[in-house]
């Protein structure tokens, strides 16, 4: 009986192994791992989704794709390097919030002209699923982040990087203004007399007072001016002042807006110039908005509507006499202006999220705004003080200066993207085993 017992358990077992083991086979034929990276896989149907999405859009390029095995290759060392990102991203803390991708979803929508519905009926009609879309970018967002964060504090512009580029021929240009100028031409021969250069002046300087005195200056140059653009009223159209001939740029330089320059002499002959209109250089007077702020994020155990419930108290409270300070060191969940009543110091524009600078901007000194929600959570805003300052030398540095970091950028990101990958443990198991046909010419 014993013996009986021992057999059919022997044979119980023999059969569990045998379709553990075929259950095992069966997964492997599924998918399996084809790199290790740290602690994560990256498994053959990733490859193979990767794959399809590239071989897709090389079709749809009319180029000829490289061999299998290379673009296999090429696209593993992306996924590992992604991988790494990715992770760096989550240790950290970045998280995309449901609300920012469907912004990004339909940013990208727009962009493509198409609504959100059509932007959702196309990514069906390309075999892809609506799901699978939205993590993908979700995952490019946060790869975005970690990017930005990593790369760009690696980057330091020193004040003579910036002095030597303002200094440049391409630095003057950045910061030369645009103006809208008209211009007429009248040509000195190259073998004029003395007195026939004496009546083209006269004629030049006719013609000047003419259009100081309220004669439309297109139609004098459609009727006087050699130059080509005559045709056209004499328009030059938006130039940098840096792309005028260098005998203009003094001239318009002095110039108010619709003011007509005296003749200018030149080898062609003598000019007339008329500022129509001026953008950049000179005086930027920016508005300034010294604000404060309570933030209360919504959680597992406060909802949306507990929160804006709140919100709502504090504001009542504020407006019956409470110390807005108080409440904020208080209550406020930002970490960094907590400690400051709220405080957020004077602000520039571009230097919070659009939603904030929209409240910003639109509320009375005092008056605490009503609960609004950004990427952070929910706010109410309150303006102490607004001002007008001349930023033209700060607006000019900091253009060049992110000029001069974009440049540094690309070249960084490589450099740490190759760090990240030395420093990582990768084991590549399967390479070049996906199987993805390569799709036929049409």
């Amino acid at each position: 009986m014993d013996l009986k017992k021992t057999c059919n358990a022997a044979l119980l077992a023999i059969l569990l192994a045998g379709f553990s083991m075929a259950a095992n086979a069966q997964l492997e034929i599924l998918d399996r791992v084809v790199a290790v990276v740290d602690e994560d896989v990256i498994l053959e149907s990733e490859v193979q989704r990767r794959l399809a999405t590239i071989y897709a859009q090389i079709q749809q390029s009319g180029t000829q794709p490289p061999p299998q095995n290379v673009l296999t290759q090429q696209v593993l060392e992306r996924l590992i390097s992604e991988r790494l990102q990715l992770n760096m991203g989550y240790k950290a803390g970045i998280r995309i919030s449901d609300a920012e991708l469907n912004d990004a979803m339909g940013r990208i929508a727009a962009g493509n002209q198409l609504t959100m519905e059509q932007y959702i009926e196309q990514i069906h009609a390309s075999g892809s699923t609506l799901s699978n879309v939205r993590e993908e970018i979700r995952d490019e967002m946060i790869l975005m982040r970690v990017q930005q964060a990593q790369v760009m504090r690696r980057i330091r512009i020193s004040e003579q990087e910036l002095d030597n580029f303002l200094n440049s021929e391409e630095g003057r240009f950045m910061s030369s203004p645009d103006v809208n100028v008209g211009h007429i031409l009248l040509p000195v021969p190259s073998g004029a007399n003395p007195d026939q250069v004496n009546d083209i002046l006269t004629r030049a300087q006719d013609l000047m007072n003419q259009a100081r005195t309220g004669t439309d200056f297109r139609q004098l140059a459609m009727a006087n001016s050699a130059d080509q653009t005559a045709l056209q009223g004499g328009d030059l159209g938006w130039r940098k002042m840096a792309q005028l001939p260098g005998v203009f740029i003094e001239a318009v330089e002095g110039l108010d807006l619709g003011e007509v320059s005296e003749p200018i002499r030149s080898g062609a002959g003598y000019h007339l110039l008329k500022l129509y209109e001026r953008r950049g250089g000179g005086e930027q007077l920016i508005e300034q908005h010294f604000a404060r702020h309570i933030l209360i994020k919504p959680n597992e155990i406060r909802d949306q509507e507990t929160v804006v419930d709140q919100l709502n108290t504090l504001r009542d409270r504020i407006a019956a006499g409470e110390d807005f300070a108080l409440l904020a060191k208080e209550f406020s969940e930002d970490t960094g202006s907590a400690l400051t009543g709220g405080e957020l110091g004077w602000s520039t524009p571009g230097m919070f999220v659009p939603e904030f600078e929209q409240v910003m901007g639109s509320i009375a000194i005092n008056e605490v705004s009503v609960p609004f929600r950004s990427q952070f959570g929910w706010h109410i805003l309150q303006v102490i003080e607004r001002r007008k300052q001349d930023f033209s030398e700060n607006i000019t540095r900091n253009r060049a200066q992110n000029v001069l970091r974009q440049r540094k950028y690309e070249e960084e990101l490589q450099v740490w993207l190759q760090e990240i990958r030395d420093e990582a443990f990768v084991e590549i198991k399967n390479a070049g085993t996906a199987e993805v046909a390569e799709p036929t010419a049409s």
